[in-house]
């Protein structure tokens, strides 16, 4: 069975490592791991122990957790904050649900809140914010830990810094409260040092997505860090029919992840960034020829990680608003996902278009330009 039986398109991803797209492409060695995985039974509980531990050591941490993404990561997270290695405490979550709990409230900045921290309530915690989108001051967050607090959420990324307390800040705060600090970093690699920077620096636990920069399988995230955090989680995650059953990773999975994880760290990322800078130098200087557009190299990419990407923007009147010029790429045979910017913007990036589909999306954005000039003005 293939896309093309379904009558699904590939797509052209201009777009990022998103999910909604399939995150990113695997490499040969990993699909080929993970199907030699798929032919053999194997003690689960015994793999994820094993994975772990090599995880660990690759990434100089603690410990380490493979789980089904960096969302299912957060859920545990939060199930382990709110219950510690507390048998009792365990059996009130399964039992009577969170609200049992007397410590339960996860405190996260407002500068901080993202789309997928509702599997905070998910689990059962009560989510506490602290700040405004304008500014956050210490004091506020020292206010907010009381004896209810669970964890302090953290979510990295340079695009949510502006009006953020910065995380070392937090977890001075955090570690005279004795709170454990979750810094969710789903899509901040590179840089590699990110795997071990949060948590030497005292974070309880980094959440990071296993399909996306790292190219492992797109259900797939890791968890690293402290061990004693770690062994809570394990109370909550499979293979245990527990609440982090719904968020359990196979066999073939975890082999995937593992050998994605081996092979990225000792990738030439610097040679990935000098290809992207060279195919958006391409772009910024074919695209610089449409009328009316201004094409510039914008930096640094979705989420804050630190690739470039081509910012084209037009002035109203010109050209009809972004959300149509993309939904005019991602039409027709050769579908092109595009980031909406703002309504006269759109933002491209090279990392994830194959060299032989590059020419391609300059043409199909030239053509799309060219034959909106004078719509919708």
């Amino acid at each position: 069975m293939t896309y093309a039986d379904l009558g699904v398109r590939r797509v052209i991803n201009a777009h990022n490592t998103l999910t909604m797209l399939g995150g990113s492409i695997m490499l040969p060695a990993v699909r080929a791991a993970m199907d030699e995985a798929a032919g053999q039974f194997v003690d689960m509980a015994e793999l994820a122990r094993a994975a772990s531990d090599r995880v660990a050591a690759l990434t100089r941490n603690e410990d380490a957790l493979i789980v089904g993404s960096a969302s299912a990561g957060l859920m545990l997270s939060a199930l382990a904050a709110m219950t510690g290695d507390d048998q009792r405490r365990l059996w009130q979550v399964l039992e009577y649900g969170a609200g049992a709990l007397g410590r339960r409230e996860i405190i996260i900045q407002r500068a901080h809140r993202i789309p997928y921290d509702n599997v905070l309530t998910l689990a059962g915690a009560q989510v506490v914010e602290v700040g405004n989108a304008i500014q956050t001051f210490g004091w506020e967050l020292e206010a907010a830990v009381t004896p209810r607090t669970a964890a302090i959420l953290y979510v990295a990324g340079e695009h949510l810094t502006e009006a953020a307390l910065p995380l070392e800040e937090v977890l001075e705060i955090a570690q005279a409260a004795q709170v454990p600090v979750i810094v969710d970093g789903a899509a901040q690699l590179p840089p590699r040092e990110n795997l071990w920077r949060f948590t030497q620096a005292g974070a309880a636990v980094a959440l990071f997505s296993g399909g996306k920069e790292i190219r492992g399988p797109q259900a797939s995230g890791l968890m690293v860090g402290k061990k004693e955090f770690l062994d809570a989680v394990r109370m909550h995650a499979f293979p245990w029919q527990r609440f982090g059953r719904v968020a359990k990773v196979g066999k073939e999975e975890t082999i995937g992840l593992l050998t994605a994880l081996e092979l990225w760290l000792e990738r030439d990322l610097d040679a990935d960034l000098r290809r992207a800078e060279a195919v958006t130098a391409q772009w910024v200087r074919a695209w610089s020829e449409i009328d009316a557009v201004d094409a510039v190299r914008d930096w640094p990419g979705e989420a804050g990680r630190p690739m470039p990407r081509v910012r084209l923007q037009w002035p109203a009147g010109s050209y009809p608003p972004a959300a149509a010029i993309a939904e005019q790429l991602a039409a027709g045979t050769e579908p092109i996902v595009v980031f909406v910017a703002d309504p006269r913007a759109i933002w491209l990036n090279a990392e994830l278009v194959d060299d032989a589909d590059v020419q391609t999306v300059t043409r199909r954005v030239t053509e799309a330009f060219t034959r909106a000039g004078g719509a919708g003005r």
